[in-house]
């Protein structure tokens, strides 16, 4: 063997190890873009975590803080409960054949995330009244803080205490998604998109504690 044959040889050897490092250095690259990708993933989805908490937060000081009359929260109350009633409503008379395992509302914003048919309905009972998933969440809010102690005033009642209630939201609730929220309420049942008669339902709409608070 010649001197120059054994260059070659002993350069194709130094290339081979070159480029073995090189591959080595390439599965250690994809590997660490790999591990880069789901740590920025991760972050992220706990960046939208706390968000949704800190709103959250913020929707329920919000609520509590609110410092409206006896009278006023009983109005407020009352658009509140009928729009979640008729939510309720429109729901089972899309899925009757589920009626019987959707007794109330709770178990349809419990279900709807499991259940494509029920979340798909939902999203459309919430399209046709012009609701965002962030009204629901603010108005049973609202419904679990005070619906212990507000009381149902029937639309003849209610104008006879507030000609406009729409300013009284507008003036008094600071918070913008509570705000919107109420006065996507007051504006359904006024243009006679929900229902009258919640009484005999009110019971039913109770078990929304568990839903909104978790």
């Amino acid at each position: 063997m010649n001197n120059e044959t054994a260059t070659l040889i002993s350069l194709n050897e130094t290339m081979k190890r070159i480029d073995h490092k090189l591959q080595a250095l390439e599965a250690q690259f994809k590997e660490l873009d790999f591990t880069k990708d789901n740590l920025t993933q991760k972050f992220e989805h706990h960046s939208k975590m706390l968000a949704s908490q800190a709103a959250q937060d913020e929707l329920w000081t919000a609520v509590l803080a609110l410092k409206f009359t006896s009278m006023e929260l009983n109005i407020i109350y009352s658009y509140v409960v009928e729009v979640l009633i008729c939510l309720h409503t429109r729901v089972l008379e899309k899925l009757p054949d589920l009626a019987r395992g959707l007794p109330t509302l709770a178990s349809v914003l419990r279900r709807k995330v499991k259940n494509k048919r029920i979340g798909v309905v939902w999203e459309s009972v919430l399209e046709e009244c012009g609701l965002q998933e962030g009204d629901t969440t603010a108005l049973c809010t609202f419904f679990i803080a005070h619906g212990n102690k507000a009381e149902h005033y029937s639309a003849k009642v209610r104008q006879m205490y507030i000609r406009d209630v729409t300013f009284m939201i507008t003036n008094m609730v600071k918070n913008q998604a509570l705000q919107h929220a109420l006065l996507m309420a007051v504006q359904l049942i006024e243009k006679g998109k929900a229902v009258t008669a919640p009484e005999e339902q009110k019971s039913s709409l109770k078990e929304l504690m568990p839903i909104v608070k978790n």
